[in-house]
């Protein structure tokens, strides 16, 4: 077993907490000893142990001597638990192999230069275009203080989000869903505006039969919801309203949010939060992030509409878009695209995807990178 497949094993775990661990990073971690893999584990829910420290704990003795593969460099300070370098110290580990270095200026370096004066040797960057996708929004997080934000939408061949008459059922197919649905099994919240709801009257759960996930993921509670509504008007009727979706579900509204409408929303079970509006009247998307980070949310979500994406790509707020394209054409002036807002007035200006992925699933083209 070479370094590129003990690390894989490691993402593999890291990948089984993904959404799981805030506002902790996903970590994972293997031990090897002669070719063999002798412990593993992923980081833990808040606040209990890392990813080593699993693996340590089931390597056992067998971890003295052994390789200890970790997609993120180990932490050397106490926040909620003991410093990981100790533990590895402490277990007798000869050789440490990191994925990625970790964006937290607390430990970034620190944590391998404790490592490396106590004799250990370290191998850093295996597999670290895996590892480095797999900490962004956390990375976002501490650096940003703020979620780190993935746009996803599905549209037509002529760009557009729905028919003139608001029908958009089904854009994408039964492959594309399928994806959508293992995105939101990765993160922490899932954001909408009120118009979406009404349009839609969308559940923002995750639906996936046990064969359908991409990776192996620990059992966890749903995605919270939010919608951002200027005065909390949502139709009686709507999903999220009623019994067993109002609990796990969160209104954003405005300054200008009556008293009443609030009170009536709370009745129903669900969350409200009150923030500063925008120029338009709307609750400002930057505040509401940041309200979302303080409850150490790490990545958010945007499935919608065209107002709510538009407002976030202005405000510079998008890290990340997942883009599916359905070989269908609809036409009509009227007909939403998927970002409204001001956007941009010269094509120079326009903003470039990176580190970009192109797949077919189905019959549709999924294009996604970051902004």
């Amino acid at each position: 077993m070479d370094d590129r497949d003990a690390m894989r094993l490691a993402i593999a775990c890291a990948h089984s907490v993904e959404g799981r661990t805030a506002p902790r990073p996903p970590v994972g971690a293997v031990v090897v000893r002669d070719g063999e893999i002798v412990g593993k584990g992923a980081t833990s829910p808040p606040y209990g142990p890392h990813a080593e420290v699993y693996a340590l704990n089931e390597a056992g003795e067998r971890a003295r001597g052994a390789d200890l593969y970790v997609t993120l460099e180990p932490c050397c300070v106490t926040i909620h638990t003991p410093p990981c370098t100790s533990a590895i110290i402490e277990a007798g580990i000869r050789r440490v192999v990191i994925g990625s270095l970790d964006p937290n200026p607390l430990v970034c370096e620190q944590g391998i230069a404790q490592l490396r004066a106590a004799g250990i040797e370290v191998t850093i960057g295996v597999a670290a275009g895996e590892t480095d996708e797999i900490i962004r929004p956390f990375a976002t997080f501490v650096r940003r203080q703020r979620p780190y934000v993935t746009a996803k939408w599905a549209m037509t061949l002529d760009g557009k989000l729905a028919t003139g008459s608001g029908d958009a059922y089904w854009i994408s197919g039964p492959e594309a869903r399928r994806w959508v649905h293992n995105l939101r099994d990765r993160v922490d919240a899932i954001l909408v505006g009120a118009g979406t709801i009404r349009a839609d009257n969308p559940l923002l759960t995750v639906r996936l039969a046990p064969g359908e996930r991409i990776y192996a993921r620990t059992p966890r509670k749903q995605p919270l919801r939010v919608i951002l509504s200027s005065k909390g008007m949502l139709p009686v009727q709507s999903r999220l309203l009623q019994a067993g979706l109002a609990d796990g579900t969160c209104v954003i509204v405005g300054e200008d949010c009556p008293t009443e409408q609030q009170q009536w929303l709370r009745a129903s079970g669900i969350e409200v939060v009150q923030v500063v509006s925008d120029e338009d009247g709307k609750p400002n998307l930057a505040a509401a992030l940041a309200i979302l980070a303080q409850r150490g949310l790490m990545h958010v979500l945007i499935e919608g509409g065209k107002g709510v994406l538009g407002s976030a790509f202005d405000l510079q707020l998008i890290d990340h878009i997942a883009a599916f394209v359905a070989p269908k054409v609809v036409g009509g002036d009227t007909a939403p695209s998927p970002l409204g807002g001001q956007g941009l007035a010269a094509m120079k200006d326009a903003r470039q995807l990176h580190n970009m992925n192109i797949q077919v699933l189905g019959s549709d083209v999924l294009i996604e990178g970051e902004l």
